[in-house]
């Protein structure tokens, strides 16, 4: 036993987390404006669409979790041409599942990104939101993370065993957290710079279409506060993360078409179109998105685009192959294929989803953030039955994540009650 206490030791030492306060102390901010005049949406509409991004979102992570960072050669000798929800049969890891095997509908941490944001969302006002309070939040769920494993008494691995992933989940966040509220824009900068590596990841686009939810219908102010709690991202990633969640809150709109969707991402707030020499980089990804797409539809096939024997289909892999970066959670290629593959489709929900997850990389990502924007246009009611169903019941029954609670606690919440 001494060697295990010797062992949390030195764990607790290496994540540095300092005490934070529990989250029973960040109070609730009640509403008094009435919900209609402010978001043109009723309470069910609202509920709908904020439940379509969320599980829509779950639907893209689940088809995607079975063969996530596997090639296509990989997935096609394996699952042939994947069209459906399939089990999850890997190894546990603090980003992907925390079981090592679960049936079809089992989810990753995109998922759980979703929830967790939804819970800080909470905690805020409809007007702006706090980054510093994001930081908190972020640090107070690794430090019960912490207290969880100190709990644990055993000679055992195995017990420490799921306390482990959890806390390793947010590791490199609370790092990053714990650098921006010393209030040392040094240490921040650091903290940040050693990210993943000070890789440019995909950090801020696995919560941005929360935050589009979470401002329905205002495309421009979804940007400024996903760029401010873009904590996390390095580069223009800041504006990749903004530009996502300003498609989200586009897609909570009534009636509203997808190309007045796409058209939310020439919004520049932070002016990224006037940077001398270079311009701005993430919207060389939605221009690439868009050529792939067109040229693609210039070729002759008889067979379907969705298909293994489609040439268009392996003209449009071909082409991402060629933007390939060094790792497959770069923000611009996860952005760039996550565009593709919804041109390429039209905007159809599945298709979109098994676009990505058949191309490959981190595509249970990919499809999560495809999920989630279309998920709030089409809303839950409109989302394919067997899937969403599939999704809300693993969720429940095997990860202990009510999705239907956390959308309606959410609603709750922006409404004001």
């Amino acid at each position: 036993m001494k060697k295990l206490s010797f062992l949390l030791l030195i764990v607790s030492f290496y994540l540095g987390c300092s005490p934070q306060p529990e989250k029973e102390s960040l109070q609730r901010i009640e509403f008094s404006d009435a919900y209609a005049e402010r978001y043109q949406l009723t309470e069910k509409q609202l509920y709908d669409k904020i439940l379509g991004m969320i599980v829509g979102s779950a639907i893209g992570d689940a088809m995607g979790a079975p063969t996530e960072m596997w090639s296509r050669p990989q997935i096609q000798e394996n699952y042939g041409f994947v069209e459906s929800l399939d089990s999850v049969n890997r190894f546990s890891s603090p980003e992907g599942t925390w079981i090592d095997s679960l049936p079809p509908g089992g989810t990753t941490d995109d998922t759980r990104w979703k929830i967790l944001l939804s819970d800080f969302l909470q905690t805020q006002d409809t007007s702006s939101l706090d980054p510093s309070a994001f930081s908190k939040y972020i640090l107070v769920e690794h430090q019960s993370y912490l207290r969880e494993l100190n709990e644990v008494n055993s000679e055992d691995y195995e017990p420490y065993r799921p306390v482990l992933l959890k806390m390793g989940w947010l590791q490199e966040w609370s790092k990053v957290s714990t650098g921006y509220l010393s209030s040392n824009p040094q240490e921040y900068g650091n903290a940040l710079g050693k990210f993943y590596g000070g890789e440019m990841v995909c950090a801020g686009l696995l919560y941005a279409s929360s935050i589009g939810a979470y401002f329905p219908g205002n495309p421009e102010k979804a940007y400024e506060e996903a760029f401010r709690l873009s904590l996390y991202d390095i580069g223009y990633a800041k504006d990749i993360t903004a530009m996502a969640a300003a498609m989200t809150s586009s897609a909570m709109t009534l009636n509203i078409s997808m190309e007045e969707v796409k058209s939310s991402l020439e919004l520049d707030p932070k002016g990224y179109f006037d940077s001398r020499l270079v311009g701005r980089s993430s919207f060389v990804w939605v221009k690439e998105a868009e050529r792939i797409d067109l040229e693609s539809r210039g070729l002759d096939s008889i067979n379907s685009r969705l298909s293994l024997e489609s040439t268009e289909l392996a003209f449009a892999y071909q082409e991402l192959d060629r933007k390939q970066q060094d790792m497959p959670f770069h923000a611009g290629e996860i952005f760039l294929q996550t565009l593709t593959a919804m041109y390429y489709t039209d905007f159809d929900f599945i298709q979109t989803l098994n676009f990505l997850t058949n191309y490959g990389r981190d595509n249970d990502t990919t499809a999560a953030l495809a999920g989630g924007i279309l998920g709030a246009y089409y809303g839950f009611e409109r989302l394919p039955t067997k899937e969403k169903h599939l999704v809300l019941d693993v969720a429940k029954s095997k990860l202990n994540q009510d999705l239907e609670r956390t959308a309606k606690e959410l609603t709750a919440h922006m409404l004001g009650k």
